[in-house]
């Protein structure tokens, strides 16, 4: 078999570290086609969809991908901007801010880029970006601070992928889970105070995660508890009683159980309690996308209202606010402990033997 060789490589190259940072993904444009090219990558993943994969075939390409495609791009259409894609243009300024705050520290040897597990750019097109530039040490960060073998998994699947067929292997370490990172905590505790400075409290604080089928919980997969934890220190941050805060999951798929409560059902319930203003902040997220944008800002805020709640606030993601880039900056640092890169005499010395070589 073949292997990926880097292009123009050379001998000569000093070594860098590369820090790759990655997220869900988005389709390329809103339209029916796009978004049927992107399901069709995301919900073939078995990591998504853990069901037999013949059943699976036959459930997607005959009914979802002929179905939501139309529906799913429509919902896009209303958050796409003249920069596109929101989670694309937050990631873009999330990478140029992190590459920017580590070159302002001193680190001169790190290369910053970015990669979606789906859609563009590819993680394969990242890592030859990278390697070309003479990354020889590489950290991914995906940017999910709680893990899942749905999303976290993934992710370091498809990078195993293209390791297989890769000539020469970086050395490599992957952050599974930053979930109860001090830095991140304290920047989701600042963006509710700030929040809170400028509208007050609400009655109620929900913390809502994306949601995935409770039989992976039962199985073994930590995500669930590590969004509690997550809830709970940023509302000790916050000075928040148990009775002031709730922890919620939104986009459930399918007809099975999913994590609960969920979130919708519990916006619906909210003002029968007696509870009339409600505020949603998602910490799962690190970019505000069509689920926090469309799903929490708009939908639910319509489940809220019509259930007879009288104010509804969703606070936005962390994106690239400064301490969102210092916590990841911080966290990026603290894994790259020991990793030293400097160019390597007797491989230049080596290298420029072999070019006079050739020449002659």
């Amino acid at each position: 078999m073949g292997f990926i060789n880097t292009k123009d490589f050379s001998h000569a190259q000093a070594d860098k570290i590369g820090v790759l940072l990655t997220n869900l993904g988005t389709p390329d444009e809103p339209t029916p086609k796009a978004l049927k090219r992107y399901l069709k990558q995301f919900l073939s993943d078995p990591r998504v969809v853990e069901v037999p994969r013949l059943l699976w075939w036959c459930i997607l390409n005959g009914v979802i991908l002929n179905i939501r495609p139309r529906r799913s791009a429509k919902a896009y259409a209303t958050v796409f901007t003249e920069q596109g894609s929101p989670l694309m243009f937050h990631t873009v300024q999330q990478t140029q801010a992190v590459q920017a705050a580590l070159k302002e520290a001193g680190h001169e040897n790190i290369v910053v880029d970015f990669a979606m597990r789906y859609g563009n750019p590819s993680f394969a097109s990242a890592i030859e970006r990278l390697m070309a530039q003479g990354v020889r040490k590489l950290l991914v960060l995906p940017l999910y601070p709680q893990y899942s073998a749905s999303t976290t998994a993934s992710s370091f699947d498809e990078l195993a992928r293209d390791f297989m067929q890769r000539r020469w292997i970086p050395d490599f370490r992957f952050i599974s889970h930053y979930h109860d990172y001090p830095a991140y905590i304290t920047a989701c505790a600042n963006r509710i105070r700030e929040h809170w400075q400028v509208h007050g409290q609400a009655d109620k604080l929900l913390f809502s995660f994306h949601g995935i089928p409770k039989r992976y919980l039962l199985n073994g997969d930590p995500y669930h508890c590590e969004c509690y934890k997550t809830s709970r220190l940023i509302a000790e941050q916050l000075g928040l009683s148990k009775t002031q805060y709730l922890t919620t999951f939104q986009s459930r798929f399918g007809r099975e159980e999913w994590l609960k409560p969920y979130t919708d059902e519990t916006l619906k319930a909210l003002p029968s309690q007696g509870v009339k203003s409600v505020q949603v902040f998602c910490p799962g997220f690190s970019a505000d996308c069509l689920e926090t944008i469309e799903e929490i800002g708009e939908e639910n805020k319509e489940y809220f209202e019509h259930a007879g709640g009288e104010r509804y606030e969703y606070i936005s993601a962390l994106n690239d606010r400064a301490d969102h880039i210092a916590a990841l900056c911080q966290l990026i640092t603290d894994n790259l402990q020991g990793w030293q890169v400097s160019a390597d005499p007797e491989r230049l010395a080596r290298a420029k033997t072999l070019n006079s070589q050739e020449v002659k």
